[in-house]
């Protein structure tokens, strides 16, 4: 079994290393403490898109959603702020790790496509299940000698299809 906290990338393995802690260690205790300051720096801002793919396995369906980064940055805020007035019978902390697996990074010199999966939830307190099932393909470029985000297709079903 694997443990959700543990890096899958060596840290010889610089790039795909440091994607991975940004993605999804650092992105979910920044959401978990509401701190958007935590993973600014991990952004391009210049030229950043996101398209929502709303959970719809048509690009059809797709919208875009993020057209800049303070777009994204808002919802992302509003989000996190949600999630943090509700209670949980479990730590979301684990819960949110041991749903998100990242495993799959394809690097093309000081380019990364990189995909983000969620398969699997939070029990609440009042014993109902907050589903967290769908992956995010983000695209992401070496920047000011570090990795950072450039944009995403993200809220894609998962699996598709």
């Amino acid at each position: 079994m694997r443990d959700p906290f543990k890096n899958p990338f060596p840290a010889s393995d610089v790039t795909r290393h440091s994607i991975w802690e940004m993605l999804v260690s650092r992105d979910i205790d920044a959401f978990l403490a509401a701190d958007w300051s935590m993973v600014e720096h991990d952004f391009v801002e210049e030229g950043f898109i996101g398209i929502d793919g709303r959970k719809q396995v048509s690009p059809d369906n797709w919208r875009l959603a993020f057209p800049t980064l303070s777009a994204y940055r808002d919802e992302w805020l509003r989000q996190a702020r949600d999630f943090a007035t509700q209670s949980f019978a479990e730590d979301a902390r684990t819960a949110i790790f041991a749903t998100t697996t990242l495993e799959d990074i394809e690097v093309e010199g000081d380019m990364a496509l990189v995909r983000k999966k969620f398969d699997g939830g939070l029990t609440k307190a009042d014993g109902t299940r907050d589903v967290m099932q769908w992956q995010t393909l983000y695209y992401c470029r070496l920047h000011e000698d570090r990795w950072k985000i450039c944009g995403f297709t993200g809220y894609l079903p998962n699996p598709m299809g």
